[in-house]
């Protein structure tokens, strides 16, 4: 059973797979496959830590602007992807969805969107919502004209009608909650048009870390950072404080001075989470 003290659903933005590649004198196309490593390792985390929904940047509608090979390679990578990590989802008992506009994406990889959805449609252990050309704006847009094209006759009086919830019924995916925490790697702090609609009263969780180099404590570390706000009845839950001394590197001893693993700044965030409740 999830643990209501912390998020059902967590969406993230996958930054810095260049800015890791170009680091290291290496070409784009290593930090994206070293970025698919991580999301396969996140993938893996959320099912350890009971996360219902995981909702994964994966391409974007404005990702098509960047070089025709660049856009090549990560089409190509996708596509491997699915073929190959099938058994992975089957073993961790994942659903896989698709978030996205169609139309533009060649018919292979279609066919192995489908196909995975298909082959995980009754999996319930994690969802994993794959946002693939996908765009903000461009749902709330193809909602609205889904819902426009369901009556031809729209009226003034209809719109008048109409409730939040019933035009969420029109996005990509209405069966999904919306985000409890969106995360984002590489150091921006902006949403760049993802999941605009859903993410009204998100938590926003921003670091530093390149996207490749996320891992399972990077992922615990926001999770549990964010946890106050999801637990509201202080004092802070033995269960978020040591999942947060799990999560931060151990620097130095327990002591007077230092009594939390981690040293002094390990010390000094574990204060603001048990401030935060």
């Amino acid at each position: 059973m999830r643990d209501p003290r912390y998020p059902a659903h967590v969406a993230i933005i996958m930054d810095g797979n260049g800015r890791w590649a170009s680091r290291r004198s290496l070409p784009r196309t290593e930090g994206h496959r070293q970025g698919l490593a991580a999301a396969k390792r996140i993938v893996a985390a959320a099912c350890d830590l009971g996360i219902s929904y995981l909702s994964l940047y994966t391409f974007s509608t404005e990702n098509w602007k960047r070089t025709k090979d660049e856009v090549s390679f990560l089409m190509n990578l996708i596509i491997g992807h699915l073929s190959a990590e099938l058994d992975f989802y089957r073993e961790k008992k994942v659903r896989v969805v698709h978030s996205g506009k169609r139309e533009g994406l060649a018919p292979r990889l279609l066919e192995e969107i489908d196909s995975v959805v298909r082959d995980t449609e009754k999996f319930d252990s994690l969802t994993v919502n794959l946002a693939i050309n996908y765009g903000g704006r461009d749902e709330i847009l193809r909602a609205f004209r889904r819902m426009a094209d369901q009556d031809t006759c729209l009226q003034q009086s209809r719109l008048e009608d109409s409730s939040e919830r019933g035009f969420a019924s029109f996005l990509d995916l209405p069966s999904l909650p919306d985000p409890d925490l969106i995360i984002r790697t590489g150091g921006e702090q902006r949403l760049s048009n993802f999941l605009l609609w859903q993410s009204a009263y998100s938590e926003l969780y921003f670091c530093d870390t390149l996207w490749p180099d996320f891992g399972e404590s990077d992922f615990i570390r926001a999770r549990t950072e964010t946890c106050g706000l999801f637990c509201r009845h202080p004092p802070l839950c033995i269960h978020c404080a040591l999942s947060f001394l799990r999560a931060v590197p151990c620097t130095g001893a327990p002591g007077p001075i230092n009594p939390v693993h981690g040293g002094p700044r390990g010390f000094r965030a574990f204060r603001r989470a048990w401030r935060k409740g």
